[in-house]
């Protein structure tokens, strides 16, 4: 127990000098005049175009060469360009609910059709030394009105040989749980990838979902043996209030300690594609928030919201040299909560509660141009009328239709790889919400009422 005791506290000492190393090193990083030009960095540092590493001709999800590039740190390179990178991305949305909301979503917008600026993000990412990569972002949204720090991933990796087959072991330093993940069926990569921030989303979710992004800094250790099986084990903790205000992120309450996370997947390799199957671990406790003697976020003294999250995951790749792409993911997620802090102030009817997540969906591309994608999500959990209001449940459950256009990003597209575009057009629906089809809001909104037409033009130069 001693030694477990000396090992944490030397990990959580290391995880407060990175934090500090990791926000200059960026902060270097983003000002550094040696780039001048911004271009869709990767494909440049590759020579290879954008779908050699990505289906639908650009992000996220990853082709087998793509999940080995992560894998490898971003590191691999052709030719003797040395210089750090910089890209750009620029995502312009319209935004349509069934119904207008009672009132506006975000200052300075209308409760219904909404034009926004939703992401301008520079990103610094790339080869930095020999075993030694980044994917750093930084976002400026116009909901809010802020240009702030956003996912992160500082790798080192290198590949070796185990019992006479290729393996790979790795470091990564981010702040996102998760964030690690090359299987798009993680949180931090699952399906939508683009949805709108000015429309209705689920009520509750388990905290693996997206609740700690942004707020935490993380350590991660990695293999993959074999091509086949992967194993990552890491620990995560809070950056401080003061941090996060400086780098304009939310901060939702300190975690107690560091908070452990583990994956586990294997990958069958097949003749014209492949299939996944793996598991999640997540553990954390969590406090609430205050304020500070200037009426900033802080965190408070006291008792912790316990939360214990386990999943399992799949995904699925036809990949047969053709025109022709199918993917399938799916996650499914459950957590156990103690809500200690959250019960104690009177914020939660009860002491114990859960939480349960599914996200499935299937997409066709033709020639990494054209796509469909067909979605599923149902989330459900234990009824608390304090915590969920209205009738206390958590229940929703819903479909989504994405249809996509990507006119760059093969290896003869005009301006490869300097200029990509993709045009998608998203229909979220909803069958239940917050346990209800009709009154979901005890003013009488139904379920439908929230279905969403989603409309976005993302540019990457």
């Amino acid at each position: 127990m001693a030694g477990k005791t000396t090992c944490v506290r030397t990990l959580s000492r290391y995880l407060s000098c990175s934090t500090l190393a990791f926000a200059l090193g960026l902060l270097v990083l983003l000002l550094a005049p040696s780039t001048s030009h911004a271009v869709p960095s990767f494909a440049r540092q590759t020579h290879q175009p954008c779908t050699a590493c990505h289906i639908g001709g650009f992000g996220p999800q990853l082709t087998p060469f793509g999940r080995q590039f992560k894998l490898m740190g971003y590191t691999l390179s052709v030719g003797n360009d040395t210089k750090v990178p910089l890209s750009l991305m620029l995502v312009e949305t319209y935004t349509h609910t069934a119904k207008a909301q009672t009132s506006p979503p975000a200052n300075n917008f209308s409760t219904n059709d909404n034009v926004e600026l939703q992401q301008a993000s520079i990103f610094v990412v790339g080869r930095l030394a020999d075993n030694l990569g980044i994917l750093a972002q930084g976002t400026y949204s116009q909901n809010g009105g802020l240009l702030g720090w956003d996912n992160s991933d500082l790798r080192y990796a290198r590949s070796i040989t185990v019992a006479g087959h290729p393996a790979i072991w790795g470091l990564s330093l981010n702040n996102n749980p998760s964030l690690t993940d090359v299987f798009n069926t993680a949180p931090a990569w699952q399906y939508p990838y683009m949805s709108s921030n000015l429309a209705f989303g689920s009520p509750a979710t388990p905290i693996l979902i997206g609740a700690l992004a942004q707020q935490v800094i993380g350590l991660n250790a990695y293999t993959q043996w074999n091509n086949a099986l992967y194993l990552e084990t890491g620990i995560y903790r809070s950056l401080s209030p003061a941090f996060l205000r400086d780098v304009n992120a939310h901060f939702t309450g300190r975690l107690e300690g560091v908070s452990p996370y583990a994956r586990m997947a294997y990958t069958w390799n097949l003749p014209n594609g492949n299939v996944e199957l793996g598991g999640f671990v997540f553990e954390t406790a969590r406090g609430q928030v205050g304020a500070n003697a200037q009426g900033k976020p802080a965190a408070m003294a006291g008792p912790t919201d316990k939360f214990h999250d386990y999943g399992v995951d799949a995904s699925y790749q036809l990949l047969n040299g053709s025109h022709h792409i199918v993917t399938v993911n799916a996650l499914y997620l459950t957590e156990q909560q103690r809500l200690d802090a959250t019960y104690l102030s009177g914020g939660s009817s009860n002491l114990h509660n859960n939480l349960h997540a599914l996200n499935a969906n299937a997409s066709y591309w033709y020639k990494n141009t054209w796509g469909v994608t067909l979605g599923a999500f149902a989330n459900d959990g234990s009824k608390d009328l304090i915590l969920y209001g209205n009738n206390g449940s958590p229940n929703t459950n819903g479909g989504i239709m994405e249809l996509n256009w990507n006119p760059f990003g093969q290896a003869d597209s005009w301006a490869q790889p300097y200029a990509n575009v993709r045009l998608g057009l998203q229909y979220t629906w909803y069958t239940r919400f917050s346990g209800l089809v009709y009154n979901v809001d005890g003013a009488g909104r139904r379920a439908s009422d929230n279905n969403t037409l989603y409309f976005y033009v993302w540019l990457a130069f």
